[in-house]
């Protein structure tokens, strides 16, 4: 009996061994557009592109309807987040908010009053459908949006003198109870059942006690995953030869509790700075990039697949994928699909199959 496990296992091995990229089913979209962020609304895709406006795609029937001053239905090309519900398309530019109205169709435009001169660029997005808010990431504080009542409360998020603390990038819901807003400096987590308008609501984390390893002189978030009790961070990497600690990047993951384990270039990635992640299964994807510190860019590095019971790092051949690429910005995961944002494009990935498989990682419908 124990010799027909081992050969039933061997060979189930030798299959999947041999998986290769034809045989997964992959398709690009969008070729040449700069994709920053996806939203879905049933069997809509909202994709906010940098340089080419707004797309709407349904997925049932496979029709693409562009936003832009091309298409001349939209007065601007660059947008940083997108968000949607029932009623609104919500985009983030540098420019202000732009709510585009379903029932009639027509965009308009919100700007700020608060935050100076870089007060209206907006670099994330989240709509919580439990309590019908957007929350809205500026580069000056939070804005709260009851979409009910179209009321806009301004949160001036800074600790002490660190404006930084205030700079906002990211956004994600956690389950039922925590909201997560990364910013260039830390984390702030607000409790959604208390006042947002009360100190005890929201709690900072920073590299300091024991956050992060308490690695770099700061800490700029780019994203976030959940799964289970814990909580993956993607960080930025930004150094200079005068200050080569200043933001160390790579992915910090964080049992909830007091311990931090930290993914990096030590572990397998090209570099430590991370654009997005994504989760399918048990797989975490990121998008990584390096900071050239000479020329002051950032450099894409490629796609990356962490199993996150092993934390095993994984590189994907994009060779196979067919797309001329290494910088991936954002990930959508549609229940079968992962769709992914690159600088060249939309790449749809089929990933329900559990044979299906990304160079050396299998992928698992249910983990």
């Amino acid at each position: 009996m124990l010799m027909i496990k081992i050969s039933y296992y061997l060979l189930l091995f030798c299959i999947t061994a041999h998986f290769t990229f034809a045989q997964i089913d992959s398709e690009i979209f969008l070729e040449g557009a700069t994709v920053m962020s996806i939203a879905q609304d049933g069997d809509i895709l909202w994709v906010a592109t940098y340089g080419q406006g707004i797309y709407k795609y349904s997925t049932k029937d496979g029709k693409w309807e562009n936003f832009s001053t091309k298409s001349g239905n939209l007065d601007n090309d660059l947008f940083y987040a997108i968000e949607v519900n029932k009623d609104y398309v919500w985009a983030g530019s540098a420019g202000g908010l732009f709510i585009l109205t379903k029932k009639s169709n027509k965009w308009s435009k919100r700007k700020f009053a608060q935050g100076g001169q870089f007060g209206n660029w907006i670099r994330s997005l989240k709509y919580d459908p439990e309590k019908d808010i957007l929350w809205i990431g500026r580069f000056r504080n939070i804005t709260r949006l009851d979409v009910r009542k179209r009321r806009y409360s301004d949160i001036d998020m800074m600790q002490g003198k660190d404006q930084k603390s205030n700079n906002i990038k990211s956004i994600e819901i956690d389950g039922d109870s925590l909201i997560w807003f990364g910013t260039e400096s830390g984390v702030h987590r607000y409790e959604k059942k208390k006042l947002y308008k009360s100190e005890a609501a929201w709690k900072y984390i920073t590299n300091k006690k024991r956050g992060f390893n308490e690695e770099g002189k700061t800490v700029s978030v780019s994203s976030f995953i959940f799964e289970g009790n814990r909580i993956w961070f993607g960080t930025d990497e930004f150094t200079s030869s005068s200050d080569p600690g200043y933001n160390v990047g790579g992915i910090y993951v964080y049992d909830r509790r007091l311990d931090w384990k930290k993914i990096s270039q030590i572990n397998g990635l090209a570099d430590n700075g991370i654009y997005a992640l994504g989760r399918t299964g048990n797989y975490i994807w990121a998008g990584v990039y390096s900071f050239n510190r000479d020329e002051n860019i950032e450099q894409g590095k490629g796609l990356f697949l962490i199993n996150r019971k092993t934390l095993r790092v994984t590189e994907v051949d994009l060779d196979q994928l067919n797309i001329r690429s290494s910088t991936f910005l954002t990930f959508h995961f549609d229940g079968e699909n992962m769709w992914v944002g690159s600088n060249s494009g939309l790449l749809k990935i089929r990933v329900k199959n559990p044979l299906a498989r990304l160079s050396a990682a299998t992928f698992s419908e249910n983990g």
